[in-house]
């Protein structure tokens, strides 16, 4: 019953399916990250009950709290003469450094296998002579002809992610339809303005997809680059800690490279969401 003067309230099954509709529209958005949050709980959950209840040697799966006192550790003290943040710091600048190269290279030769044949012929087959090869390939060759220094390292990882940065670009670029590139055409559009206007805009969310795949691989090839003759990296300490079956740090090490590539990821991921808003995100 209304009051007087007041409009009756229509409670009808289709309002009420509408109220619930909206109410599961706005938990929707939090689903995946309460879905993540659980099964990130019970991974935690199962490894303790492994490590603590004899299911698996404490030499070989240490439980979560010592892995947890070795950061504390490794913040502090450090391991191998270097502390955690020293470590990442290194390995963030030789990742970082090796981005920088390989889009710088592989962006350019991606647009220009894509819009010319000449280039086609002279970078797709270096493209694809790269894109097979594992690094641990080539690295010994990096080595004896750049020496064991920083340059090789940087090198061998730049190497890793020049593939996946060109092929990506290459895809981005042939997305642009037909339709577009006559528009603008028909407008009197330069070759270059054509480019500019049309492929690249068009291209940057496969670049920046092969980016986000090439970083992956960058820090795949990090662990195997600073293999050789480094005194500080992640790398070297997890393959330190190894040696001498020092598990936690072990496991520390690569839980902080899982880190920082999920906060990489999370980066570019709200970057194309913000400048990028015609790739279509849902």
């Amino acid at each position: 019953m209304s009051s007087a003067g007041e409009p009756a309230v229509e409670s009808t099954p289709v309002a009420a399916w509408s109220v619930r509709a909206r109410s599961s529209l706005a938990w929707k958005p939090l689903l995946p990250a309460l879905i993540a949050t659980g099964i990130f709980a019970v991974a935690i959950a199962v490894w303790h009950i492994a490590s603590t209840s004899g299911w698996v040697s404490a030499v070989f799966l240490p439980p979560p709290a010592k892995v947890a006192q070795a950061f504390v550790n490794l913040g502090t003290r450090g391991y191998v003469d270097s502390t955690l943040w020293q470590h990442a710091s290194t390995s963030l600048w030789r990742v970082l450094t090796a981005l920088l190269f390989a889009t710088l290279f592989a962006v350019p030769a991606g647009l220009l296998i894509a819009t010319s044949p000449i280039g086609r012929g002279v970078l797709d087959p270096l493209i694809e002579f790269l894109r097979p090869l594992p690094p641990l390939a080539y690295l010994p060759l990096v080595i004896i002809w750049f020496g064991i220094g920083e340059p090789s390292k940087v090198l061998v990882i730049a190497l890793s992610m020049i593939a996946p940065i060109a092929i990506s670009t290459v895809a981005g670029v042939r997305s642009a339809s037909d339709s577009q590139v006559n528009a603008a055409r028909a407008f009197g559009a330069t070759r270059l303005q054509v480019l500019r206007h049309v492929l690249l805009p068009s291209a940057i969310p496969s670049i920046l997809t092969g980016i986000r795949i090439a970083l992956g691989t960058g820090w795949t090839t990090l662990v195997a680059a600073e293999l050789v003759a480094a005194a500080r990296g992640l790398g070297y300490m997890i393959q330190s800690a190894a040696q001498f079956l020092v598990t936690d740090v072990v496991i520390a090490g690569i839980l902080v490279i899982s880190a920082l590539s999920f906060i990489f990821e999370a980066t570019l991921r709200l970057t194309e969401r913000i400048f990028v808003p015609w790739a279509g995100h849902r």
